[in-house]
């Protein structure tokens, strides 16, 4: 065509194409399949004014691939994710997530489709499919088939017709931080232009409902766990006044209860996967030193005695790597509690006192009863080791923080002098 220089024509063309003229741009080779890309735009029309047009799409074309914002790779999602996975820096329990998601959910739906062809629409379209039901269905009715056996007999392997189940609003969420994750790489690596994830809509995150016990009900749990044992009524017991999370209370070690400068701290959590145990890093990953209380120490330094003459009996020693609190399988305190065990224990308990609720609600308790005494935020975010600086606190505890703010402006009100009547 007329009007192209040498360098242009070796790195683009313009062709005509029936009764259009296509525009064709080298992009380079592709970093993985190592195929040659090009960028192709089409112009309507073959006439003086349409070769104008071309020219200039021409000259657009190679500014892009010359910024290096043209894609540079045509690799398909299931590729870009499995190269995330093995880079990426993941808790092995939150890697399994992770993996499950991956594998069950979004190779099925969207593993062929190539990285650089997703779009915000394509993401939504999935999220809406999976807020329907999680396994995609087109809303017809079928049996679905508990055997890969094409010969099997339904009766006996319990087929029954398939009934929609919508995936949680949170599991999509999930989902779509996956995917955002993995095309954020991509971008980095220069596999695609931009991150389409970015700009499309998750699922509306559910407003948290703390539940916490009322005073009245936590007060008969901890008589009903001291009444089991006082090993367990101190664990139930610690748990309510500091806030800490299960795998937190099973990880403590006697070096870390400060029971002179009455503060213990959080460095470990202790979690389960298929029966094996594993201590790691604080959801956070953050230490935090949280102040106790003088009934609190007092209670923790008839526990230290109690471990220390149970392991005397045995033949054991003790140690500051002893673990503060364990199960009656372990009686020499070598091994922690399973949180399993810790969460079962206080539900059975908790139904036979007639009270609905679970360990977690014990974190909730602690927050609201503090935030109700009208204690600052930061200091209710530091104590339950929420990150964000107390962002999380206040979207969890809303409604309490509100009540605090509340009293605190009746409190500073009734300190200034009244106005004079007339």
């Amino acid at each position: 065509m007329p009007g192209q220089d040498a360098e242009s024509r070796k790195r683009g063309r313009i062709e005509k194409r029936g009764n259009s003229l296509r525009v064709r741009v080298y992009a380079g080779d592709d970093p993985v399949s190592g195929r040659r890309l090009y960028r192709n735009e089409t112009v309507r029309g073959t006439d003086r004014a349409a070769e104008k047009r071309a020219q200039k799409v021409l000259t657009k074309l190679l500014a892009e691939v010359d910024a290096q914002r043209a894609p540079t790779s045509t690799v398909a999602l299931s590729y870009v994710l499995a190269e995330w996975l093995r880079t990426a820096e993941l808790e092995d329990a939150t890697r399994r997530t992770y993996v499950g998601y991956i594998d069950r959910t979004i190779v099925p739906a969207m593993g062929d489709v190539a990285a650089d062809r997703l779009t915000a629409r394509t993401l939504e379209k999935l999220y809406g499919e999976l807020r329907r039901c999680r396994v995609r269905c087109d809303g017809r009715p079928f049996v679905e088939h508990r055997s890969d056996d094409a010969e099997h007999d339904c009766g006996k392997t319990k087929c029954r017709p398939h009934v929609c189940r919508p995936m949680a609003a949170s599991t999509v969420r999930q989902i779509h931080s996956i995917i955002s994750a993995a095309l954020s790489a991509a971008l980095r690596w220069e596999w695609i232009a931009s991150n389409p994830a970015r700009v499309a809509q998750r699922p509306r995150q559910k407003a948290p409902e703390p539940d916490p016990p009322s005073a009245v009900d936590a007060a008969r749990l901890l008589d009903a766990a001291f009444e089991m044992d006082d090993d367990w009524g101190t664990l139930v017991w610690l748990v309510m006044t500091t806030g800490i999370r299960r795998g937190e209370v099973c990880a403590l070690r006697w070096r870390h209860v400060d029971l002179d400068g009455e503060t213990i701290e959080i460095r470990r959590a202790y979690t389960l996967h298929k029966g094996v145990g594993v201590e790691k890093d604080t959801k956070t990953h953050q230490m935090r030193r949280i102040a106790l209380d003088s009934e609190t120490v007092a209670l923790l330094r008839e526990h230290r005695a109690r471990v220390q003459a149970r392991l005397a009996d045995l033949g054991g020693p003790f140690s500051e790597q002893t673990y503060v609190f364990t199960s009656v399988r372990a009686p020499d305190h070598s091994k922690p509690y399973s949180p399993h065990a810790v969460s079962s224990r206080y539900k059975d308990m908790a139904e036979r006192l007639g009270i609905d609720t679970h360990l977690h609600a014990l974190r909730h308790y602690s927050a609201t009863e503090l935030l109700s005494a009208g204690v600052d935020l930061r200091t209710v975010a530091g104590r339950l080791g929420h990150g964000g600086g107390g962002a999380t606190t206040l979207r969890v505890y809303a409604a309490w923080v509100a009540a605090s703010d509340r009293k605190a402006a009746e409190l500073l009100g009734s300190r200034l002098p009244k106005r004079p009547t007339t």
